[in-house]
């Protein structure tokens, strides 16, 4: 303890925020092994959500922080609309792939929109090859189907730098994850909601109007994806 301590008060930080820190990053370690997926976060909602009443088209955007962002705006980026958010921060493809069913299935939706993919690319869950991240949609995209649910497959955002992980140059990874998901989308019926091209300045990466962070988007990013992804709904669900 005392070489802890020596250590962290030459590091600048008092012994008691280094174990404060510590024992916050344990239990958020504790909390991803437990539940890896993130089933806990909307099993409430999900458990008093009553099915769709006859004829509504409920629509179920699932994602990560970005979904998790845009769905406060909901209400009034998509008014009246019977949408249901269902994105968790910091999540991969592979956890979204997991909790799919309970989070999109079992809420009887007319259609999904999913978003998904570029914290694969920043490797929050470990080291992601495209390949990994096209087989997770794809899944996604066949549970969907084969449950009668229409599927918007979303290109990934723009990004030239990620500000947690830095130096990673994952534009063209990010290029090229769009263009097999527009193809793939094309070749199995589903439709392909292209916010990059909308989104994306001379350098692939997020235009400084639509986020302040370079990843996230504000609300007027936001209000260019409400627009595109009602477009984008409203082509899925004719297709019916």
């Amino acid at each position: 303890m005392l070489l802890a301590a020596t250590a962290c008060a030459s590091a600048g930080v008092t012994p008691v925020t280094a174990t404060t820190a510590m024992a916050s990053q344990l239990a958020a370690d504790q909390t991803f092994h437990d539940d890896y997926a993130g089933f806990a976060r909307y099993r409430a909602a999900n458990a008093v959500l009553p099915p769709p009443a006859p004829g509504e088209q409920r629509v179920v955007f699932i994602g990560n922080s970005i979904t998790d962002g845009w769905a406060r705006h909901f209400a009034v980026m998509f008014p009246g609309k019977p949408y249901v958010g269902r994105g968790i921060g910091s999540q991969t493809t592979p956890q979204m792939l997991v909790r799919f069913h309970a989070d999109v299935v079992a809420l009887r939706p007319a259609a999904v929109v999913i978003l998904g993919g570029t914290n694969d690319i920043a490797g929050n869950t470990g080291p992601s090859t495209n390949e990994m991240i096209q087989d997770n949609l794809q899944a996604m995209t066949e549970i969907a189907q084969a449950n009668g649910i229409r599927v918007v497959l979303s290109s990934i955002l723009p990004v030239h730098d990620y500000p947690w992980r830095r130096g990673l140059v994952p534009a063209p990874r990010i290029v090229a994850v769009n263009a097999w998901m527009k193809a793939y989308a094309a070749r199995v019926g589903a439709t392909f909601l292209d916010y990059h091209s909308a989104m994306s300045d001379k350098r692939q990466g997020l235009r400084a109007e639509f986020g302040d962070d370079g990843v996230h988007p504000n609300e007027a990013g936001y209000r260019v994806m409400s627009a595109l992804a009602a477009h984008a709904i409203n082509h899925a669900l004719r297709a019916r």
